[in-house]
Formats: structure tokens, sequence, C-alpha cells
């Protein structure tokens, strides 16, 4: 299933080495007038060949809005776009069908699809895909910022570096605002120096590092989600697995807490100036799969890179041989610093989605 939502639909269409890559968005309100040069800014944090810590491949990610659109705004209809690909190298995954890349789909692919899948950059399991899904998400993000919500993501953890976010339960939406305007999403200056310094130390060793995107949402009312398995974490679960590379996804103080006591990751409730709040956030913003009206927290955690230049053990389906594989091509030493505006998208999509079933 290439579709994602329920009010509010969003289909993702194509490949990595196609002509183009798009998407289909649903349930968009008339009338919304969304700023294309925002749309493009926010596009341009997740494409490739940007910066020292992403791969070499270069690919403009320039929008073509095929409908939806009438006078710069939505008319009701469904918002079409497509993405065109340009800076493929088809024949750097010549004989992976033969020799299937360590933790890509390659080998599941060919046992679901047989030799009609599309190798070529991971083909649709590729996460040149998430490109439209920024696109997407820019629409949804512009209008959660007109109710008020801001949602914005800073890399939590590269390797074994940490970025120290604010307080759970104090991050404000001017915090988030400085966040969104830095080039590496950290708010610590000096964490975002050691990681930037493990990825090269990676990339120098043919190899790749792995880390967590943790995503904030300000300014979502109380009230959102349902109990069971129509909750807040279970919808952005779902969703943010949807992204190539995620392992996990937690809330708040996520795995950690299964280390603490009661007492301390309870979150105590407090009346402030008449006003009822928590004067802490393990919980991020969500009881029993509801909004609380503190900021959401949600962490998606990223394996490492699969496609490195070391030489790795792989097989030869052919031969049903144990054989070895150096895998060619450009690829980013760590997909997390990019991986930020895609979790924001995908928060985003999710949450416009569920705000508007309510």
């Amino acid at each position: 299933m290439n579709t994602l939502g329920n009010k509010l639909r969003v289909t993702v269409f194509g490949q990595s080495h196609a002509p183009a890559i798009g998407c289909v968005i649903d349930g968009l309100p008339a009338g919304f007038a969304p700023d294309m040069e925002r749309l493009a800014a926010f596009m341009a944090r997740r494409a490739p060949g940007q910066n020292a810590w992403s791969t070499n491949r270069r690919e403009s990610d320039a929008p073509e809005v095929l409908s939806g659109l009438v006078d710069g705004k939505t008319c009701g209809a469904p918002v079409s776009a497509v993405i065109r690909n340009s800076g493929q190298h088809s024949s750097d995954y010549s004989g992976l069908k033969r020799t299937p890349r360590p933790s890509h789909a390659d080998y599941t692919a060919l046992i679901k699809y047989g030799e009609n899948y599309d190798i070529r950059g991971g083909g649709q399991f590729s996460g040149r895909l998430t490109a439209p899904l920024c696109l997407a998400g820019a629409f949804a993000l512009q209008i959660l910022e007109q109710k008020g919500i801001t949602v914005a993501a800073h890399i939590g953890k590269i390797a074994d570096v940490v970025d120290a976010p604010p307080d759970f339960a104090q991050v404000s939406r001017e915090e988030l605002t400085a966040l969104l305007a830095r080039p590496f999403p950290v708010f610590q200056e000096d964490s975002g120096v050691k990681m930037r310094q493990a990825i090269e130390k990676a990339r120098m060793d043919c190899d790749s590092v792995g880390g967590v995107v943790r995503c904030f949402a300000v300014g979502l009312p109380a009230g959102i989600g349902e109990p069971m398995f129509g909750g807040v974490e279970n919808r952005l679960a779902a969703a943010l697995f949807g992204i190539p590379a995620v392992r996990g996804v937690s809330f708040g103080t996520g795995f950690a807490a299964a280390g603490m006591r009661g007492s301390e990751h309870n979150d105590p409730f407090a009346v402030e100036d008449g006003k009822i709040t928590v004067r802490t956030n393990h919980a991020g913003g969500v009881l029993g799969g509801i909004t609380s009206g503190l900021p959401l927290v949600v962490n998606a955690a990223f394996k490492p890179t699969a496609s490195i230049a070391k030489e790795q053990d792989t097989v030869d389906l052919q031969t049903r041989a144990n054989t070895r594989i150096t895998i060619h091509g450009r690829h980013d030493p760590c997909i997390v610093p990019r991986a930020v505006p895609v979790v924001e998208a995908v928060t985003a999509l999710t949450l416009l989605d569920m705000i508007m079933e309510d």
C-alpha cells in the first residue's frame, strides 16, 4: 500500500530511477494558498548532494504541480505533482538481482515480485520516494501552522553523539523556529560538530552510521486521537515506519522508561493560573492514545545506511554459493540529517489527518 491517511490521503508513486516520482494529495481544504517558495525550501533540506554529509547524487527536487491548484489556491480537486529524476546511474545496479545487498530489500523483493522487480536504486523501496512525502508534508505543515501548530525535528543522536533537547514539557515555538533555521538541526552546536566528525570518520572508513530524529509538535489541542488502535502513537508509528531505514519509534522518554520507576516516569498534574498542566512530559504529550495538550515528542531511530563501500558477504542466487560483494554508486554515510524533514513531513500529514477526522 502506497497510500497514507483517511481524510487526508497521500499516494506516493514512482521508483528511484524512473523518469519521475510523485504524489497525489486528496482531501486538502479548498481555498488554501500554499507558499511555494517555502515549499521548495523545505524540500531542499531533504534533497541529495547539498552538503558534505550526504550522497553526491544531485537532484533539483523541483516539484511540478499538475492539478489541484487554480490561481495559486487549492480548488478541492486532488493535488497531483511530479518530481523529475535526472541524476540516475542505473549501471551501478547491474547484477544485484543475482547477489543481493546485505540489509536491503533486494532479496525479499525478488521473492515477492520475481524478475519484474526494478532493482535500480532500490526501485520503489528507495529513500528517493521520501521526496514526494516531503512535498505532501510541506502542504500539511503550512496548514497546521495556520492552526497555531508548529512541527519541527532535531537530530537527537548520531553514532554515540547526543544532542540534548529542551525540557519536553517546556519546549517553545520560538525554540523550534530557531531550530528550523539551522542547516544542521541541533540544539547544541558542539553536538553538531561532533556528529559531523562521526559521519566523516565513517565515510573515510567506507562505512556508515545511524541515529535518532526527535520531532516535536507544539500547539496541538488536547483530545486528538482514540484509545486502543486509533491512538496518536499507533497512527504515527505506522506512518513513520513507512520511511525507509526506520528501525524504531518511541514517544517522550521512550525506551528509557523501561529502566525508570513509576515515581520517576509519572508526570504530576498541577494547576497554574487556573489551568491544568503537567510538570514533566515523559509521556511525550499523549495519554491513552489521546493528546494531552503538552508538546508531542516522537523519536524515530534510523539504521546505518545499508549501502557501504566495504566488501561484504552475500550469496550468488544462481550458483547457490557464498560470495563477496562491493557496492558501487553514491550513498549517504549517514541518512539521519536528510531524514529530519521527512520525519517532520510524515508527522504533519498524520496529525493533520487526525485533526480533520476529529
